[in-house]
């Protein structure tokens, strides 16, 4: 939405706080004073002029915060100005300015990333050679907020109606915030990374956590609420842990059970009239069998929750799922899996047959009878239907069992028109 809580994501085009340094110096003072457990992170951002670094960076250091972050990635405003993504898109810049306040900080300090690069993962190297203890990935994204139906922009200031490229923030920029965490993780192994960017939910930080970072900051979340939501956040990622260590709940995917009994294909009976009966009572013997088969699988439960194992810390899950994230080419292209609809869950709202036709292959046809979808072998496994369909694991992707032939439209080698 443009408006309303809940936002997806915000775009703001405010450069940075009106407050001065003295302010902000007092504010961290004050801040350790009342919290001196908690960790403070100082954020600085200048030139590329090294005395400049050097006097923000001792400022900073000397009202006592825990680490220092260095802003070399806002996209709006500071980079017109020599600063912010100015600096943070060029190799040599991020080396340098990290070299220089190496030379004076006596905490630690944090490059701050920009998305807004084709390679996120050097500028993180160069700030390692520069002697940075981690980088924090990633900064807002470079974006426009959009127009009104009269072409205005919004927002828009002044008598000329003028705007200009923001940050983008939220759960909007969070596949390329885990893109940027992970290749820095993979590729600069044992290098710290502080994650931001979408960051809205234990789950979500549960995610950044497993691709390598070992703190994450939240921001945007807190905008669409209040700082209410880092305490949901850690009593989540608690709930987490100790899931992990029991072999009853560690299959649960956060709060989703993982489904269980047997995928109801299509084709059965429909949801209307006299076979609607028929329905009923082919459930009900569903219902049955499960009650019996839990009942009978609760001794087996029981032993199951005395055997649980030791509840791992934070610690053990950082980088848990790097060993997935892989090259294309590395992909086995033969594993292939086509969709299938559980029959019970749909509720032939079509949404899957229309993208697979007007988008996909053509895969999906409703049966004139039953008005149910059923899946041709012309399927290819894209999971659009898949991404589309409003009710969870309704559609689930299962192993192909027919063989894959290849509809290339105009065979190989033949010409693109007639030729007579």
């Amino acid at each position: 939405p443009k408006y309303g809580p809940h936002q997806g994501s915000f775009l703001n085009i405010e450069l940075i706080s009106e407050k001065s340094a003295a302010y902000w110096l007092s504010s961290i003072r004050q801040l350790k004073k009342d919290f001196p457990e908690h960790i403070v992170v100082a954020s600085i951002m200048c030139a590329f002029i090294e005395d400049d670094w050097k006097e923000l960076t001792k400022l900073a250091q000397e009202a006592g915060p825990d680490a220092l972050e260095l802003n070399l990635s806002c996209p709006h405003g500071m980079g017109e100005k020599g600063m912010g993504l100015a600096c943070g898109q060029s190799d040599h810049m991020v080396k340098s300015i990290c070299s220089w306040v190496k030379e004076v900080a006596t905490i630690p300090f944090f490059a701050k990333m920009t998305p807004n690069i084709t390679d996120v993962t050097s500028i993180a190297r160069a700030a390692k050679e520069g002697g940075a203890t981690g980088v924090t990935a990633v900064n807002t994204v470079s974006g426009l907020m959009g127009l009104t139906s009269q072409g205005l922009p919004w927002p828009r200031v002044g008598p000329g109606n003028l705007t200009t490229y923001g940050g983008m923030s939220g759960n909007a920029v969070r596949p390329i915030a885990l893109r940027g965490v992970s290749s820095i993780a993979n590729k600069i192994p044992g290098f710290p990374i502080m994650a931001t960017g979408g960051a809205d939910s234990a789950a979500t930080c549960i995610q950044f956590l497993h691709l390598g970072a070992a703190v994450v900051q939240i921001c945007s979340a807190v905008q669409n609420q209040d700082f209410t939501v880092v305490q949901d956040y850690i009593m989540g990622l608690k709930a987490h842990l100790y899931m992990q260590s029991r072999t009853d709940l560690r299959e649960w995917d956060h709060q989703q059970p993982p489904l269980k009994g047997p995928l109801l294909q299509t084709g059965t009976l429909p949801k209307f009239g006299p076979f609607l009966q028929k329905r009923w009572k082919l459930e009900q013997d569903d219902l049955c069998s499960a009650v019996s088969s839990v009942t009978s699988a609760t001794t087996q439960e029981t032993i199951h929750k005395e055997q649980s194992t030791t509840v791992p810390s934070v610690n053990d899950i950082i980088g848990k799922a790097l060993h997935h994230i892989s090259n294309y080419t590395h992909l086995d292209n033969t594993a292939q899996k086509v969709a299938a609809v559980n029959d019970d869950m749909c509720i032939n709202c079509g949404k899957c047959m229309m993208t697979c036709n007007d988008s996909g292959y053509q895969a999906i046809r409703f049966d004139a009878h039953t008005h149910q979808p059923f899946i041709t072998d012309d399927c290819t496994g894209c999971t659009l239907c898949v991404s589309v369909c409003p009710i969870p694991d309704c559609i689930t992707m299962v192993p192909r069992t027919t063989p894959h032939i290849l509809k290339r439209g105009i065979p190989l080698g033949e010409p693109q028109l007639p030729t007579d």
